[in-house]
């Protein structure tokens, strides 16, 4: 069983930057170098948003909503993944989700078998 926690999440003002981390245990392969690995995230009465992933070979997506401000970076010694998050705006205002992918690359559909509780992010 795979468990992930995320953790980093803040109220913060525009403008600001923060770093999210999802830490990943249980299970009985390396979470991270076998699965695409995603960040999610929900604003406050939307849907959940794919917001980035990073397949096994280090290539990277990002929703054009955060494009050029956001950063995603895994540590496979921590099993940890990490979303860096500068320039916030208030619309980045959201629970923030580490998700674990079914597949090692990102082709278009993310289809997850393990998300986090989620941490909060604030942008005033």
């Amino acid at each position: 069983q795979v468990q992930l926690v995320e953790s980093g999440g803040d109220s913060v003002q525009a403008g600001g930057s923060l770093r999210l981390s999802c830490e990943a245990s249980g299970g009985t392969y390396s979470t991270y170098r076998s699965y695409c690995m995603a960040w999610f995230r929900q604003p406050p009465g939307n849907e959940c948003e794919l917001v980035s992933t990073i397949s096994t070979d280090g290539s990277t997506y990002y929703a054009d909503s955060v494009k050029g401000r956001f950063t995603i970076s895994l540590d496979n010694d921590k099993n940890t993944v990490y979303l860096q998050m500068n320039s916030l705006k208030p619309e980045d205002t959201a629970v923030y989700y580490c998700a674990k992918g079914r597949q090692p690359y990102y082709s278009g559909q993310y289809d997850y078998d393990y998300k986090g509780q989620g941490t909060q992010v604030t942008v005033s």
